[in-house]
């Protein structure tokens, strides 16, 4: 009896690995289809570009200097993602709170600043309905604000849940798969930049 409880504990450790794994790879999943979703946004966004039905342009409008600032935030959140994992991995919760905190105020500034771009935009006359680029535009663009934002509740989530005992032994991957999610996010919007900003505004 005596040396079937070692047995029967490493079997339940050697199960531990294997259930963070699936969930890890069951967001890689997600991921793929979210990879899916935007491809099929930005495709139809250029298709729609052009056409504009005499209402503002992407030349005319776009202002590169703000989205700069909103574009730089939000890489530069993804780089204090990787700092609070690190201190995840060491144990170091306090620190690891303190950078999740950060990412969310950098957050907060792409957010702040794509919601003052649009405000520019609608006053402009740029709406869903004057065209189809005015269309395409803001589904494109607020779809992945809405994902910024998701992102930042689910920091802060996660931030609360770091309080409970029980965070320990499962901090590591929860921590990673928020960083997963995060570094998805401004992958696409380095796409999105270049596609709708950088490339409409040379057109």
């Amino acid at each position: 009896m005596a040396d079937l409880a070692p047995s029967g504990h490493g079997a339940a450790d050697a199960s531990a690995p294997q259930s963070l794994d699936n969930s890890t790879l069951g967001f890689w999943i997600f991921l793929s289809a979210e990879c899916i979703l935007f491809a099929s946004l930005i495709g139809t966004y250029i298709l729609l570009h052009n056409q504009t039905n005499g209402g503002p342009s992407p030349q005319s409008i776009f202002d590169l200097r703000l989205t700069f600032i909103g574009t730089i935030a939000l890489l530069a959140s993804s780089f204090t993602m990787v700092i609070a994992y690190v201190h995840t991995l060491g144990g170091r919760y306090a620190a690891m709170r303190q950078w999740l905190v950060v990412t969310i105020l950098l957050g907060l500034v792409f957010e702040v600043e794509t919601a003052y771009e649009f405000k520019g935009f609608w006053d402009k006359g740029l709406t869903l309905q004057t065209s189809p680029f005015g269309s395409a535009f803001y589904t494109l663009v607020g779809f992945h604000a809405m994902h910024v934002l998701f992102g930042v509740f689910w920091i802060t989530s996660l931030i609360f849940y770091s309080y409970k005992k029980t965070f320990s032994a499962e901090s590591a991957t929860k921590v990673g798969v928020m960083g997963l999610y995060w570094h998805f996010v401004d992958v696409v919007w380095i796409v999105i930049f270049s596609v709708v900003y950088l490339l409409g505004k040379a057109a």
